[in-house]
């Protein structure tokens, strides 16, 4: 039930070269409900929460959102696969959310101070090259 994955960072995005090693964590019930993932990898991105969850709308629980804000179609449906949830990363890496964030600090950052944040992110691309997380 727990599975290691490695997302490439995307080209022509602040996080090209990085190599980020998460964990996917399938619940008993997948696939009625998704499995949480988890960046064991540091990475700094408004979507990514500081212990390194996930925060997209496919990994969050089926049915209605309690504050309105997402649609039942962009939650979690039993149709979602291992391949729809790492696309659905991959294309969180190339386009933040900061409207949405799970890290409130690096959201801030993007919007406000993008320098900083490019250095930032430069700085976890660099060390996911240096000292990879295999085993």
């Amino acid at each position: 039930y727990i599975w290691r994955v490695t997302i490439f960072g995307p080209s022509g995005t602040l996080y090209e070269g990085g190599l980020f090693v998460a964990e996917l964590r399938f619940p008993k019930d997948y696939p009625n409900r998704p499995p949480k993932m988890k960046f064991l990898t540091e990475i700094w991105h408004p979507n990514v929460e500081s212990d390194g969850s996930v925060c997209i709308s496919i990994l969050h629980e089926p049915g209605e959102d309690k504050w309105g804000y997402e649609r039942p179609e962009e939650r979690w449906l039993p149709i979602h696969s291992v391949e729809s949830i790492v696309m659905s990363v991959i294309t969180m890496l190339s386009e933040p959310n900061p409207d949405s964030p799970a890290n409130v600090d690096a959201a801030k950052e993007f919007r406000e101070n993008p320098a900083s944040f490019k250095k930032r992110v430069a700085r976890c691309v660099r060390k996911s090259q240096e000292e990879p997380i295999w085993d």
